[in-house]
């Protein structure tokens, strides 16, 4: 597929994009570490909420501009500790961090087209957190992935809410509490990536699962989305509740009735995101 470029890839752009049809990619460009800077969480941030108003963007990829050694090592450690020296010790810039960080992550929950990550080296802490926050995470098998904030001192408390909802409470635990890092196939054991593969392969079969995903209906995508992540914290009768009511206002969408129509008449849908 034409690979059709959004913007310019300057050499200091936080976050570049690309278009491949109906699917973004977005690549996190502040080497060495990708660090979450309070600029870095801003570019991201904004580059979502584009995409939210996006008709044409139907899926979203993020990457590492330069993959290989590390996707994200979350918080931008000496961004943090050079604001100690303030009268309050640091208290409201690092207020700041957090609810920025907090916000970028539910951003990306509660985006309505479906989030990938596609991840190709180390994911440490918050970064953690963002692959565990997207809806689904792709990786080489030689990727890695970590919550060391107990090592030195600062227990990852924001990346575990993330972690403890994609992986196993023990499991999520032991990431906590050991610090110690997971490689590939642990990280698919625990529930936290979806696929692994040797690096040559990632790019193109990310684009294929995007490219899959891009093909069904916008507004069946959405409903889905927001449906999954709202009925994983209710009961189990509040879960069913909601959710045969969701099923009910799908049934009525056009694009449901199209769907349907095109299934018992054996042809392709036509879809209007309506």
């Amino acid at each position: 597929m034409t690979v059709i470029e959004l913007k310019q890839d300057a050499p200091d752009r936080l976050v570049r994009t690309r278009r491949r049809g109906p699917v973004l990619r977005l690549e996190m460009n502040n080497p060495p570490a990708n660090a979450l800077s309070i600029a870095m969480m801003e570019a991201l941030k904004a580059e979502f909420d584009a995409a939210a108003g996006d008709a044409s963007v139907r899926v979203v990829i993020l990457a590492a501009a330069t993959p290989g050694k590390l996707f994200c090592a979350g918080h931008d450690l000496k961004e943090l500790t050079a604001h100690r020296a303030e009268a309050d010790r640091g208290r409201a810039f690092f207020e700041r961090t957090m609810k920025l960080c907090a916000e970028l992550m539910q951003t990306i929950v509660h985006l309505p087209k479906p989030v990938i990550a596609e991840v190709d080296g180390l994911a440490t802490a918050a970064g953690c957190q963002l692959v565990a926050s997207c809806d689904l995470a792709m990786c080489t098998d030689t990727s890695a992935f970590c919550t060391p904030g107990v090592n030195i001192g600062l227990f990852c408390s924001t990346p575990m809410v993330a972690l403890s909802r994609n992986v196993h409470r023990k499991q999520a635990m032991e990431m906590l509490l050991t610090g110690e890092t997971i490689d590939a196939s642990t990280a698919k054991e625990f529930g936290l990536v979806n696929r692994i593969m040797p690096r040559q392969y990632l790019d193109q079969v990310v684009q294929k699962y995007a490219e899959v995903i891009a093909s069904k209906s916008p507004l069946t995508v959405k409903i889905g989305k927001e449906a999954f992540y709202r009925q994983a914290e209710m009961s189990l009768a509040d879960a069913y509740e909601y959710t045969a009511s969701v099923m009910v206002e799908n049934m009525l969408a056009r694009d449901a009735e199209e769907g349907v129509g095109a299934f018992i008449a054996k042809r392709k849908p036509e879809w209007t995101g309506e």
